[in-house]
């Protein structure tokens, strides 16, 4: 590993976590920009591409603006272990590499701001839920995760789960990807399944679009092609709630997107103006 690289990237990390201890929004600023134009240290492109093939379907502008936002990523925000998980380069960097993927469409606009920790499991974990049932009876109920996303600033991963969303890039299955769609939809409040966008009528236009295709996935809508042997893309769980239909088909959007292009042209093009990206040209 070369040491001037290695130098300079070393440098301006300390500088960026520096800039936001103080909190200066200019230096923050000046900070992340320094390490957007840094190269990546050698072997950090081929490991990314081990880990995560779906980034060699990038052009290369995007490529190079993942690489970017990935380096801010990993200056701003903290990775915890759990539960005797090693948390190294590889973790990092195919965490990092997969929800970086959501920023594409900006140059350089902020990096999940509310999220401040990543939590990673070796494998699913267990969280229990308490809800008062009629009569005014508390249950609390055990349930096996292997990804979460909470207001609070933190995503929790099952790093068996990570490993094998990253390895296909073609099963619409990605668990970094439906996760830190919800952290998208969450940038706004709570997660509904109606992210934050600066205009209103593209709000309205893109909710219209999801609940409709959501609608339509409930009743069965035949395949819009006569004769087509196809699976449906949104299971039930991805059908029961408006927040899981969004993140569902945001892993559908940059993984299948021919196949959410066939069976859900709308969402598809929503998709495409939230992200400003289109997987469908790649």
């Amino acid at each position: 590993m070369s040491t001037p690289v290695v130098g300079a990237w070393l440098v301006a990390l300390g500088a960026a976590v520096a800039g936001l201890v103080v909190g200066w929004p200019w230096i923050v600023r000046r900070r992340r920009a320094q390490l957007r134009a840094l190269p990546l240290p050698p072997g950090w492109a081929r490991l990314i591409e081990e880990q995560v093939p779906l980034v060699k379907r990038l052009p290369p502008a995007l490529r190079e603006r993942l690489d970017a936002h990935l380096r801010v990523f990993l200056a701003d925000k903290a990775f915890v272990g759990c539960r005797g998980q090693q948390v190294g380069l590889q973790v990092r960097l195919t965490i990092a590499a997969q929800a970086c993927m959501l920023l594409l469409g900006q140059e350089h606009g902020e990096v999940f701001p509310r999220l401040r920790q990543v939590l990673v499991y070796p494998g699913p974990f267990i969280v229990r839920r308490r809800q008062w049932l009629p009569g005014g009876v508390l249950s609390e109920r055990a349930q096996a995760l292997v990804g979460e996303s909470w207001g609070e600033g933190q995503v929790v991963l099952a790093w068996s789960e990570v490993l094998a969303g990253a390895a296909d890039p073609d099963d619409g299955r990605n668990v970094v990807l439906h996760e830190f769609a919800h952290q998208v939809d969450q940038d706004g409040g709570a997660a509904d399944g109606r992210p934050w966008q600066a205009r209103p009528a593209d709000a309205h236009r893109f909710a219209r679009a999801m609940e409709a295709a959501r609608a339509a996935a409930q009743r069965g809508v035949p395949h819009p092609m006569p004769g087509a042997d196809v699976p449906p893309l949104f299971d039930d769980y991805a059908l029961g709630d408006p927040a899981e239909f969004f993140a569902v088909a945001t892993e559908i959007f940059f993984e299948r997107p021919a196949a959410l292009q066939a069976q859900a042209p709308a969402v598809a093009d929503e998709l495409a103006r939230l992200y400003g990206v289109d997987p469908r040209r790649w």
